[in-house]
């Protein structure tokens, strides 16, 4: 039996089905890499029914995609752009290619650290931000903190996926809008009042 070397990542190739749009049914391959933890149908399901009357022309943000399901899913269901990061450079390539398969013009991904890109002044701001970063790196605290800085437009929706345990430091002007738990997940959308 063949073992493997050490400290190498393990990866698989898994599916992302998208679940709701234009493009429902539709399925894409992603490889799994190191921290990659897809929101799950169900998740997204309920997420998208809780933005269906706020999706549709919204400007979005995603700011760890990963396997690109909640951009693609965005994008589906008629959101104006998305603009989707990814650090992991293999993953933004996949989702790249995703779009180019869906003939889409309206999502740009860009491979960067979050972090980084939400560090430079805001050359635009987002209807609709989805943040669902890898757990163990604990960043909602600084990327709550960033987004304040002029990323967020008045009344921005913004979704915050975390383990159920985690406490958050929701910036006062976030609104509790909608929240439920799955599992050890938390998911919550908040509302920006100024």
């Amino acid at each position: 039996m063949k073992k493997s070397k050490p400290n190498m990542p393990i990866t698989s190739t898994n599916q992302l089905r998208i679940i709701g749009g234009q493009w429902r049914g539709r399925k894409f391959s992603f490889t799994t890499t190191e921290g990659l933890r897809p929101t799950g149908d169900r998740i997204r399901e309920t997420l998208f029914n809780w933005l269906q009357t706020d999706i549709a022309g919204a400007s979005c943000l995603d700011l760890f995609s990963g396997s690109g399901a909640l951009g693609l899913e965005a994008l589906s269901r008629g959101a104006e752009a998305v603009t989707l990061l990814e650090k992991n450079s293999q993953a933004a390539t996949q989702i790249k290619h995703h779009l180019e398969q869906l003939s889409d013009h309206n999502g740009k991904v860009i491979n960067t650290d979050s972090l980084k890109f939400l560090s430079i002044p805001a050359d635009q701001s987002y209807d609709i931000v989805f943040i669902d970063p890898p757990f163990q790196a604990e960043l909602w605290d600084q990327i709550f903190m960033l987004l304040e800085k002029n990323w967020l437009n008045e009344h921005a929706l913004i979704y915050v996926e975390s383990p159920k345990q985690q406490k958050l430091n929701i910036p006062n002007t976030w609104q509790p809008h909608k929240q439920k738990q799955a599992g050890q997940v938390n998911y919550a959308l908040y509302c920006r009042e100024q």
